[in-house]
């Protein structure tokens, strides 16, 4: 991957908690190598399409009922022509959630972000995970990717923080980290 490195987020979010997370890890990537090029979509704005042009592709969905939001699976769905062809095989992806969580729990925020990164390795993709010894990990991260807790006590919406948003820009200055280092 000489040169630029092109980067697709493709998200969904609900109460734009996920969709702060996705700028977040785009500034994360752009503070880290100034001359990457990155395109966000929507999921519902996404095609398979779009995930051919891109040397990272990072997926982030809030958490709906302990598994991902069905625009987002509805994307990946529709990519299982990809499979056929191997045509992501070799390039890294990188996930993020967000998730109300009810009681303190991640609600199901670590079985979706595995399911993500399943679709991934069954397109022979390379995944990254997120070291905690990462700025922000503490409050906004898991081995899996970038975890943002979205929900009050009992379940009730409230916003993400900033110490979330700056483990979500520390997660995005990783991913070009690892792609640099797997691509040259």
């Amino acid at each position: 991957m000489p040169g630029t490195i092109n980067v697709l987020i493709v998200y969904h979010s609900d109460y734009g908690n996920t969709e702060k997370m996705a700028k977040a890890i785009e500034a994360g990537m752009r503070s880290s190598a100034s001359d990457t090029h990155i395109e966000l979509k929507q999921a519902v704005d996404a095609s398979p399409n779009d995930l051919l042009g891109a040397d990272i592709i990072v997926f982030g969905t809030p958490v709906h009922m302990g598994s991902m939001a069905w625009q987002m699976k509805k994307l990946i769905d529709e990519a299982a022509s990809l499979w056929m062809e191997n045509a992501l095989q070799g390039k890294l992806g990188g996930v993020f959630v967000s998730g109300g969580g009810f009681g303190g729990s991640g609600g199901g925020a670590e079985m979706t972000m595995a399911g993500l990164h399943a679709n991934f390795l069954e397109h022979g993709m390379l995944v990254a995970g997120f070291p905690k010894s990462s700025l922000g990990y503490a409050d906004g991260g898991l081995h899996w990717g970038a975890y943002a807790r979205s929900g009050s006590h009992d379940g009730m919406p409230q916003g993400i923080s900033d110490s979330q948003l700056t483990a979500a820009r520390s997660y995005g200055a990783h991913l070009i980290d690892v792609a640099e280092r797997l691509y040259g």
